[in-house]
């Protein structure tokens, strides 16, 4: 893999920018009156164009209070665009067919950087009538596609001409010692150094400090072997498991067992026979008769030392366990210690 697609020059980041703003053209889908927070920008808004309307006088729910957000990239210049993304923050109930007005984004120093506008994209969507409600996904959010403006370039990273650290997305120690010997083999010897696991010292030879760009690009060109960690991703949630082919099992006996209840319960009326007149205390009784089936299951698969996740990912299928069974014997076999590599469970 080339060294750019494992990590980054150090300062190469998005900022975050921020700002408040109006969504109006809803069809009676905004916010409520209520919201005090939509009558005041309303009324703020209106008043930059010489229209004097009072707050409390302010009745639509076609206008909805939003928050809107963007990433700003280490490069950005004037006049790039960013993707937009706008949140209702009050009560309205839908943002579908919203247009955003004129919002300025803040970064956390207070200057505005970018300045957005335009229609909403909602994923989504929510209708009611008579208290029947169909709704997809959370039409309450949506994105507008290059919606931002920006005003303010960041005017690209300062890097300091005599040196730069590269800095690994997922630090690793093996892997930083790798990158620094490629660099030796590929560019120049002597210049890299491994701080530690994610970052990686390289010093910008004299003759090439004043082409910084070109150095760069020929740094993150650098081909390199990297290294990773054995680790198996489950999410129980969905159900899904990723492994690596590699993953290591020790040898173990792995006994999975489905145990099925099944309790059916039937209702009848003992009616007493009529003998003329029935004695005091004679009535109608109500019998239950109940009837439990159990059936249970048990299968075991037998794993040699170099076993692996997928060997044992696939005697579980062919007993025919499910996804989520499977997760519950990875995780007893992390428990018991047979189980070499990271397990994340999200």
């Amino acid at each position: 893999m080339r060294v750019k697609e494992l990590g980054k020059v150090q300062g190469w980041r998005d900022n975050i920018l921020v700002g408040t703003g109006i969504v109006t053209g809803l069809a009676g889908t905004g916010d409520s009156a209520a919201n005090r927070a939509t009558r005041q920008a309303l009324s703020n808004v209106l008043s930059q164009f010489s229209l004097s309307v009072p707050p409390e006088q302010v009745n639509s729910r076609n206008v909805a209070v939003v928050m809107v957000s963007a990433a700003l990239p280490a490069f950005a210049r004037e006049g790039d665009t960013l993707d937009v993304t706008v949140a209702s923050s009050g009560d309205a109930r839908s943002l579908l067919g919203g247009n955003l007005l004129l919002t300025a984004l803040r970064a956390p120093n207070g200057k505005v950087y970018a300045l957005a506008q335009g229609a909403l994209s909602i994923g989504g969507h929510r209708y009611d009538a008579n208290g029947n409600v169909v709704q997809k996904n959370h039409p309450t959010a949506g994105a507008i596609p290059n919606g931002a403006t920006v005003e303010v370039g960041m005017g690209g990273v300062q890097v300091a001409p005599s040196q730069v650290t590269f800095v690994l997305n997922e630090p690793d120690y093996t892997t930083a010692t790798r990158i620094v010997a490629a660099i030796h083999a590929q560019v120049a010897p002597g210049i890299a150094r491994a701080r530690d696991a994610s970052g990686i010292d390289i010093e910008v030879p004299a003759e090439l400090r004043q082409e910084t760009v070109a150095f760069l690009s020929r740094l993150e060109n650098v081909s390199v072997q990297p290294d990773r960690r054995a680790r198996v991703v489950i999410n129980e949630r969905t159900g899904t498991v990723v492994t690596g082919g590699d993953v290591r099992i020790s040898r173990v006996a792995v006994s999975h067992g489905d145990l099925k209840i099944s309790i059916a319960s039937q209702n009848s009326a003992s009616q007493p026979a009529y003998l003329g007149v029935a004695g005091r205390g004679v009535n109608t009784a109500i019998v239950t008769n109940t009837q439990v089936e159990v059936e249970e299951t048990t299968g075991v698969a037998y794993l040699a030392a170099a076993g692996t996740v997928s060997d044992l990912v696939q005697s579980l299928a062919r007993m025919k366990t499910s996804t989520r069974d499977i997760i519950s014997i990875l995780r007893a076999i992390k428990a018991a210690g047979a189980l070499h590599g990271e397990l994340v469970v999200q």
